[in-house]
């Protein structure tokens, strides 16, 4: 079972005669296939968004599965989530078969054992609350097939990632989700379009779950963890913004509110922080609702 990415692809089958600019070119041609291919399962990834929310409301947890590159995507992915929306750092988890020597190098055979993926699914120990994410370019390797498998016979809700329609991962996924990207530039290369593939579905994921669990007003990262200046002045930019007041106020009440929501409730609820951190508790943290 050969997976398309290793298809000879007939449009750069000369691109080893080409300069700098024509070889760029090339590759940009084929990057700009992987947009239309993710368009074409959005119906699927829209499904995968309000599942993965839904089993976060809940308690739940999501934890990405890969090999190599695929795995290096799902443990950035997770990394940024708890800066980013101030979520626990155990919520959304990124497993790489191999451990933490595989994130940096390659280890040999990893992505064929299945010793690995059972030793991973232990360590995230997934009950039916969580959600289990395999990313595959192929969909065939050992590692994450044995990591939907286990999730299956859990009871766990299983997602899987790939570019091969034909992927042996398939029948253990509850969601499905194929962009067929087609040949890379370079056959076998399934860091490029694959990867590409991946990243974009990926922040789609946990993005579009965030949104739906209320860590946003709008399009503002409203749950954002102030840890550096540049965060602390986004967070004054965003208190401004939504509440339409001055710079030197927004500072000052941050500075008695700790974080981005609670602030925006005092100000416009014209209440003190406890008030403001009862208010947002009683609308499950949701600014939208509570303004």
């Amino acid at each position: 079972m050969t997976a398309i990415t290793e298809n000879i692809n007939p449009s750069t089958i000369d691109i080893d005669l080409q300069n700098g600019i024509e070889i760029a070119r090339l590759i940009n041609d084929e990057d700009k296939k992987v947009a239309f291919a993710v368009e074409k399962i959005l119906p699927e990834i829209g499904k995968a968004i309000d599942l993965i929310a839904a089993k976060l409301r809940c308690g739940g947890r999501m934890a990405y599965f890969g090999s190599g590159t695929s795995g290096r995507i799902g443990i950035l992915d997770a990394s940024e989530m708890p800066p980013t929306y101030g979520v626990p750092d155990d919520m959304i988890q990124g497993y790489i078969s191999g451990g933490e020597k595989a994130v940096r190098y390659a280890v040999e055979n990893a992505e064929d054992s299945a010793e690995f993926a059972c030793e991973d699914i232990a360590t995230f120990n997934p009950t039916n609350k969580d959600v289990v994410v395999a990313i595959s370019a192929s969909g065939n390797p050992q590692y994450t097939v044995k990591v939907l498998e286990l999730a299956r016979q859990k009871g766990v809700t299983a997602i899987a990632i790939t570019s091969n329609p034909e992927a042996k991962f398939k029948p253990y996924a509850d969601i499905f989700l194929c962009a067929e990207v087609g040949p890379e530039a370079v056959s076998g290369s399934s860091r490029m379009k694959s990867g590409t593939a991946q990243k974009m579905i990926v922040n789609m994921l946990t993005t579009g779950a965030m949104i739906r669990i209320g860590k946003t007003y709008k399009n503002y990262m409203v749950d954002v963890q102030i840890h550096n200046a540049k965060l602390r002045e986004r967070a004054i930019r965003y208190i401004c913004e939504i509440t339409d007041t001055d710079i030197a106020t927004a500072e000052t009440v941050l500075q008695k509110a700790g974080n981005v929501k609670t602030a925006c409730v005092m100000l416009i609820k014209n209440c003190n922080k406890v008030e403001a951190e009862k208010l947002l508790a009683q609308n499950d943290g949701i600014l939208r609702r509570v303004l």
